[in-house]
């Protein structure tokens, strides 16, 4: 059993396994953009955003540990059909993808699941890219309306006030006030009853 045994075996030996996971690393910085399966892609993304955070520090001592875990390959382009070298994964690491994510405190990279199947063993093919500086930080989430209620409800509890009072002590919504005596009756212009014409006074006889 393998018990208290990190990491997955991907059908590898170890020596096999470490050299799997420089050489995807050192292609996703050449790159930014591979291809793999999900399996290699979730067992290299770890190792890939421990390296972009010692290059944020940017500091000799974390240069040199980068080195001894990745190794320093030559980025090599191809111009008018020969090869021109640009430079190194290790200069690109700490000159460029570095101060990109200065503002980030974790999540460089990002996995997208294509519909694609692997031919021979129809592994699932995903993208392993890392993040551009363009890409917009996290959002927070707007409270809802319904959880207030429900934590203006629960301090209510604690306070010993009935769910009631709590409603009542919210304001409404302002509604268009009466004028002034429009609720009372209105009094008649006269209170006596009209006859029609004058008193009629009693006939002498």
């Amino acid at each position: 059993m393998r018990h208290r045994v990190r990491g997955r075996e991907l059908s590898r030996t170890s020596a096999h396994r470490l050299a799997l996971r420089r050489n995807l690393a050192q292609s996703l910085i050449e790159h930014e953009t591979i291809s793999t399966t999900v399996q290699k892609a979730k067992e290299i993304k770890p190792f890939v955003e421990k390296l972009i955070t010692m290059a944020k520090k940017g500091s000799l001592q974390y240069r040199r540990r980068a080195i001894s875990m990745l190794g320093d390959r030559s980025i090599v382009a191809f111009e008018d059909g020969e090869p021109v070298e640009k430079g190194t994964v290790i200069g690109k690491l700490f000159s460029e993808l570095g101060p990109r994510c200065l503002d980030r405190s974790g999540g460089y990279t990002r996995i997208i699941r294509l519909s694609l199947r692997r031919l021979g063993d129809n592994g699932q093919v995903v993208l392993l890219q890392l993040l551009g500086k363009d890409e917009p930080l996290k959002k927070e989430k707007r409270k809802s309306g319904r959880k207030r209620a429900h934590r203006r409800a629960g301090r209510a509890a604690a306070a010993g006030k009935p769910a009631e009072a709590v409603a009542a002590e919210t304001p409404a919504e302002s509604a268009p006030q009466a004028p002034e005596g429009a609720g009372e009756p209105q009094e008649s212009a006269s209170t006596e009853p009209q006859t029609g014409g004058a008193e009629q006074q009693p006939k002498q006889t």
